[in-house]
């Protein structure tokens, strides 16, 4: 399968770009492969989080296969005019994912392979891990959220400087400026990504959904309206059942049971 999707410990979806030949590189067939993963995520109420990986050991995406993707993007360029906004691999839009996203990165993470990476809520990788945006090298730009996402993560400076040159950057500097969490061994990738899902998915899933919302806010919106959005949402939380459970676990000293209600 190009997108290979499996199911780890009931409620992880992990999902691997399987292009190694061509640097798990997505052409238009696997580009709509794995966006077709995505909503398959999306939608699967008993899938709380997704880790993104890509197979082999040489890069974790490098983006748009050049010659097959873009040609393709220009039609619907030249189709749509001023309008409508590009989600690479189903991942990259506003919104196209509602629960808590892992990357874990290995190899080359360039392109629109870093765009997904971007638009992913963790980022581990290896000390092999090597990220760029060399888009402006091609004669267009990162349109896939790279210019929207990169900046809020590692700062102005620093995105100015990846996406203008083009330039790629280690993991170490990665690491130093935000890009990615946690530097792990190549033998530790999967296990690392596997226990950060599992420590999401042991908290209240409704609470794992709201403080996502909320730290989206607190990127888009006003500090006054971002707080707003916060006592909204804590507000609907406090009338939850698993707000009640959560309490009750605490006082009696056990693991709480949360029902998603």
């Amino acid at each position: 399968m190009p997108i290979d999707f499996k199911v780890i410990n009931q409620n992880i979806a992990h999902i691997v770009i399987n292009r190694p030949e061509r640097l798990n590189a997505l052409d238009v067939e696997h580009e709509r492969a794995l966006a077709a993963a995505w909503k398959r995520f999306n939608t699967d109420s008993g899938l709380k989080v997704a880790i993104l990986t890509g197979s082999g050991e040489r890069a974790f995406c490098t983006g748009a296969d050049i010659l097959d993707y873009i040609p393709h993007r220009r039609r619907i360029a030249e189709s749509q005019g001023e309008q409508g906004t590009i989600s690479f691999g189903g991942l990259t839009a506003i919104r196209d994912v509602m629960k808590p996203t892992i990357a874990a990165i290995d190899g080359f993470c360039v392109a629109g392979g870093l765009e997904l990476a971007l638009a992913c809520d963790i980022r581990i990788a290896t000390p092999d891990a090597r990220f760029g945006l060399p888009e402006v090298r091609w004669g267009i730009i990162p349109g896939g959220g790279g210019t929207q996402r990169l900046g809020k993560i590692v700062g102005l400076g620093v995105a100015m400087k990846m996406i203008l040159t083009g330039n790629e950057i280690s993991a170490d500097a990665a690491l130093n400026c935000g890009l990615v969490t946690d530097l792990v061994e190549k033998s530790e990738l999967e296990n690392t990504a596997i226990a950060i899902a599992d420590r999401i998915v042991k908290n209240g899933p409704l609470a794992v959904v709201a403080a996502r919302q909320a730290l989206f806010a607190s990127f888009e919106l006003p500090m006054e309206q971002g707080l707003a959005k916060e006592a909204e949402l804590q507000r609907h939380l406090l009338l939850t059942d698993d707000a009640a459970e959560g309490v009750a676990a605490f006082s009696e000293k056990r693991h709480p049971k949360y029902q998603g209600c």
